[in-house]
């Protein structure tokens, strides 16, 4: 390295001369100032290095920390599920062995069959202590124990205990956990056999022998698994004095908050102390569909060895690079401080006044560059910015106008997004629905009939006045409650197929389509529907078409919805007045169109029960209804406002006087506005 402006030589003496009064001194530059600059570049130099060190060591044990915990939450997860699954296994293991005891059907011969194929289950299956087996009427017909004397036809009525019905209703039930002498857990285990007359096995499970398999669990070095009941019981664990002393787990924190949420895994580990006071990680995952929970523990010192041995060797690696840093400024801060002073030097000149005195040092690199343009960097400078200027303000505006632009789109894509999220969702909540609902109205049909038939038969059999009168007590009470059930399951029914026709609102393309065919065919669907729910019922449907009204731009299954629910409305009305008023009152709809020039007119008028004032603010609210119970949703018109007003852009309202009339008025424009609706107002 040479540098031009040196102190000891005679230029750098005749300096104060050539500009005299200047700032430039003719002293060369002082020791004093050189170690400063030094002690400077080498602070400088191990302060960025540190503390980027220190960041890049602070982030790697945040992320390292991060990354260790959420292995430790899906390890202990995946161990909480799995052992959660070994349990299920065992319960469902023995439940395949309950199985074969339903198979056949009952018969004075079969008692024998049965008692040696109950003494079989019991060699094969340990945990089962005893078992019973209950025919289709719900009497004990055989019980074989390990601990009592077995009994044959004992007559024990337990038709109407839990698990003969629950078996019966549901194939199997699963009985709460109980505590035998107050120490060994058990549970009930009911199976109803593939045929009616098979009847259903009770099977007195001993808990017990679930230690086998949650011993054999292994968590870690230290760690542990244990299966507590719905109470908070302690069913299973290691320690299996601790299940024989009947040991309630339901105090410490980690057992009530898993017992809160029913057993789901939780988002994080939780940190708290087991059983015997050590401090531990938790998992817990349910037993469906026991209601059981297994949790796993983890002994806190254990889970996190691996961690801070980590931070360890982090340390290390942090003071070693740290001292790397000491010496490396050291290094660079000789290597800098030369050229900087001949720099300073010749800016001094510079700024005395000598624009024509050059720099010159040879160092090789960009401190040798820098000094080749530092006497025109001004001229540089100024034009540089000025273009820079422009160039940013232009590129300032492009940017704004970008963003905005994809502002506006993301809200267009993340209304749309919502709105068919919705519906989806709507749509899987009622299909969810209704295949249990369709189950429970067929067999409150089903039952109802069976009640009709055993009344009949009692009424044929010789029965004392008593007798009679308290099964005609009974069979009335069934019939009660079946008919309460038969009403709900209807207005139930209307609510999911309602939600079904909401979810699709807005589906399909819109499409030009003759309103006067809509129209007339919504009114003979609705006719037909009407005289199919309504056998003998009958009304005059009078129609006022206007051949002009032609072809309007709509979507043609939301607006046959529409026309569908103000004329299904429009015959309920009509057909409510009819009970009440005299023979003389002819039921009457008129369905007429109208057009408007770029608008159409759709009329729907009814002479039935009329709407009431307080009921026609409230008509259009979701879930309003004035029907009773299994007769209506509350749904129909506010989902027609909804078709008419939002997807379509059109308007309608109500004329109604109570008693005389009730009219429907909706118009609808010829084309839709851009993007499917056209704002319109009801």
């Amino acid at each position: 390295m040479s540098l031009s402006l040196n102190p000891d030589t005679p230029q750098a003496r005749t300096l104060p001369s050539a500009a005299p009064g200047g700032v430039v001194s003719g002293t060369p530059p002082g020791q004093g100032i050189r170690s400063r600059l030094f002690a400077k570049y080498v602070a400088l130099f191990v302060a960025v290095v540190a503390i980027a060190l220190l960041a890049n060591g602070l982030f790697e044990v945040l992320f390292y920390y991060r990354e260790h915990k959420a292995a430790l939450i899906r390890v202990q997860h995946e161990q909480a599920e799995a052992a959660a699954a070994k349990i299920g296994q065992f319960v469902k293991e023995i439940e395949n062995q309950l199985g074969w005891t339903t198979q056949l059907p009952w018969s004075a011969s079969s008692i024998e069959q049965r008692r040696f194929d109950a003494l079989r289950l019991l060699r094969q299956v340990p945990a089962i202590t005893e078992l019973a087996q209950v025919d289709s009427t719900g009497k004990e017909r055989l019980r074989v124990s390990r601990l009592a004397m077995d009994a044959i036809d004992s007559g024990i009525d337990l038709s109407g205990d839990p698990k003969f019905t629950e078996a019966v209703a549901h194939k199997v039930f699963y009985g709460p956990v109980y505590f035998r002498r107050e120490s060994e857990p058990y549970m009930t285990l009911a199976q109803a056999g593939p045929r009616k007359d098979a009847g259903v096995s009770i099977a007195e499970v001993n808990l017990k022998l679930i230690w086998d398999v949650v011993s054999q669990i292994k968590v870690g070095e230290h760690g542990h698994a244990y299966v507590v009941g719905p109470e908070g019981r302690l069913i299973a664990h290691p320690d299996i004095s601790l299940v024989l002393r009947n040991t309630d787990m339901s105090g410490l924190p980690q057992v009530r908050a898993a017992l809160a949420v029913g057993g789901a895994a939780l988002d994080a580990l939780s940190e708290a102390r087991n059983i015997q006071g050590q401090k531990v990680l938790t998992a817990s995952a349910s037993i469906a569909p026991l209601h059981w929970t297994m949790f796993v523990e983890l002994p806190v010192e254990e889970a996190y060895a691996a961690l801070y041995a980590a931070l360890q060797r982090l340390a290390f690696v942090l003071l070693a690079a740290s001292a790397f840093a000491v010496l490396a400024g050291i290094f660079l801060a000789r290597r800098m401080v030369g050229p900087i002073q001949a720099l300073r030097s010749g800016a001094e000149r510079i700024g005395g006044g000598d624009f024509s005195q050059r720099i010159l040092i040879k160092t090789g690199d960009e401190l040798e560059g820098l000094a080749d343009q530092f006497n025109d960097m001004g001229e540089r400078l100024q034009e540089s910015y000025t273009d820079l200027e422009n160039k940013v303000e232009h590129r300032t505006a492009e940017l704004r106008k970008s963003l905005d632009d994809l502002r506006a789109a993301q809200d267009r894509l993340v209304q749309t997004e919502k709105l068919a999220s919705l519906g989806q969702l709507t749509a899987g909540i009622a299909h969810e629905i209704k295949n249990p609902l369709n189950f429970v109205n067929n067999f409150s049909a089903v039952s109802t009939e069976l009640i009709d038939e055993l009344n009949e038969a009692l009424q044929a059999t010789s029965l004392d006045g008593k007798t009679k009168e308290e099964v005609d007590e009974l069979t009335g009470m069934l019939r009660s409650n079946l008919d309460k059930v038969v009403q709900h399951g209807k207005r139930a029914d209307s609510i999911v197929r309602n939600m079904l026709l909401h979810s699709r609102e807005g589906s399909g393309e819109h499409r030009p389509g003759d309103i006067n065919a809509v129209l007339e065919e919504s009114l003979n669907l609705a006719y037909h529907g009407a005289r199919a729910e309504r056998p003998g019922f009958n009304v005059t449907i009078e129609r006022g078409f206007d051949p002009a009204a032609g072809m309007v731009d709509i979507y043609p299954q939301e607006i046959m919805r529409v026309f569908l629910n103000l004329i299904s409305n429009g015959f309920y009305a009509t057909a409510k007045r009819k009970e009440s008023a005299a023979d003389a009152f002819e039921p009457t709809l008129r369905a007429a169109t109208k057009t408007l020039g770029d608008r159409v007119e759709i009329r729907i008028r009814d002479n039935g029960t009329g709407i009431p004032p307080e009921v026609k603010e409230k008509m259009f609210n979701p879930f309003f209804t004035t029907k009773p119970a299994g007769e209506g949703t509350g749904l129909g018109l506010s989902m027609s406002h909804d078709i008419v007003v939002k997807q379509h852009g059109g308007t309608i309202d109500v004329n109604t006087e109570p008693g005389v009339f009730t009219e429907f008025i909706i118009t609808l424009p010829r084309m839709m506005a851009a993007g499917g609706t056209s704002g319109g107002k009801s």
